[in-house]
Parts: structure tokens; C-alpha cells; sequence
């Protein structure tokens, strides 16, 4: 987390050392990230930005809870508002967070970086502190669904939901990042595809 003199920060100070970390690591991960190459971009020193962080990784998690705060507070109205079919309630707050994912490509990248470090001591650490959290949303759309047409525990269904999306979600953002910013005509294609993976779900369920 920040230490104090980070906070004292003027605003547009704190978002350009956010946005150089964000891109960074976006681009090249939590391993590959480089403090050099972040403080060359946002124009301080690297004692600096020791000041402001204890460390790398203490950087990194402060960029976690940053972005997911954002991504929860911006996407958070849409569940209230769907379907109570849990296929619909799916592609509905799909289609919600996919919008979100392409109007944001930086932090929506690096979420999905964060989420796919499983086997490294980072991945680890992620673990430990947010592990739980990761599942409150997929939790969160079972709320109000009939499940008595599933063989499947409520918890097991929100863990494949979990790594389907998740799957599905980073590899069609890496599939489209030169798609352009025509949000509407991404969110119909990504909508077209996922329903095709869901029937397959269905199914299996």
C-alpha cells in the first residue's frame, strides 16, 4: 500500500505514477515489470518512487485494489437490474463488464494479468489477500436465481463461471486489442461469441 507521502500527492501527480505502473505492468506483467521503466515514463526518480511505495509488489497491490474499486464502482448498478435466468444474467452483466473492459483497455489488461498469475510466488500472494473477493461477484449473480434445475452447489457453479469468463474474457481482449474503439460493435461480437460458449456450459450442466 502507499506509504503517508504518496497521499500528500497533488491528484495529478498520483495518476501520472498510477498510469506509468498501470501500463507497465499491463504490458509486461508483475515478473517482466520494470520500477526503471516506470519512473522514466511518469518523469521521477526511482527514490522516489520508493518513497511513495515499500516496494514492487507493494506498488502492484495498490494498483489491484485501485482498479478493481473502479471497475466495481462503475459496473456494481448492473446487477441489480438483470434477468433472473442465470444465462441471461450472465450475458447481460457480461456485456456490462466487457464495456467497461474496452473503454478502460489499460486497467482492464492488467486485471486480467493479475487474475492469470497462478504458479508465482505473486500469483501466491494474490491469493492470500484477495482470493475470496475474487468470487463475490460471480456469487453475487447467483443471487435471486432459481437453482433447482442445476446438479451443480451454488459455490461450484460460481467457481466455473469464474474461470470460464475469466478465461473467455482475456482471450478475447487479446483477440481484438487493434479492433478499434467501437465499443457497441466489439460488445455485439463478444456477446455472439460468449453465447456460444455458454450453450456448451449449459449443456454440461
Amino acid at each position: 500500500m502507499p506509504l503517508k507521502v504518496f497521499t500528500e500527492l497533488d491528484s495529478e501527480k498520483q495518476e501520472r505514477i498510477i498510469s506509468a505502473a498501470l501500463k507497465e505492468f499491463a504490458e509486461y506483467g508483475y515478473e517482466n515489470g520494470s520500477t526503471n521503466r516506470i519512473v522514466k515514463d511518469c518523469g521521477i526518480s526511482k527514490g522516489s518512487l520508493f518513497k511513495y511505495f515499500e516496494n514492487k509488489e507493494e506498488l502492484y497491490f495498490y494498483l489491484i485494489e485501485t482498479v478493481s474499486a473502479r471497475m466495481a464502482e462503475e459496473t456494481g448498478a448492473a446487477i441489480g437490474k438483470l434477468s433472473k435466468d442465470l444465462y441471461e444474467r450472465v450475458i447481460e452483466y457480461s456485456a456490462a463488464e466487457i464495456s467497461w473492459y474496452i473503454s478502460n483497455p489499460v486497467m482492464g489488461r492488467f486485471l486480467i494479468g493479475a487474475a492469470a498469475e497462478t504458479g508465482s510466488d505473486i500469483g501466491r500472494k494474490i491469493m492470500e489477500r484477495y482470493g475470496t473477493k475474487s468470487t463475490d461477484i460471480y456469487e453475487e449473480l447467483l443471487k435471486g436465481v432459481d437453482m433447482s434445475e442445476f446438479h451443480n452447489s451454488r459455490r461450484e457453479i460460481s467457481d466455473i463461471l469464474r474461470w470460464v469468463l475469466m478465461g473467455y474474457n482475456s482471450s478475447f481482449l487479446e483477440n481484438n486489442r487493434d479492433s478499434g474503439d467501437d465499443i457497441e460493435k466489439m460488445k455485439k461480437k463478444y456477446i455472439k461469441e460468449l453465447k456460444i460458449h455458454l450453450k456448451v456450459l449449459k449443456n454440461g450442466l
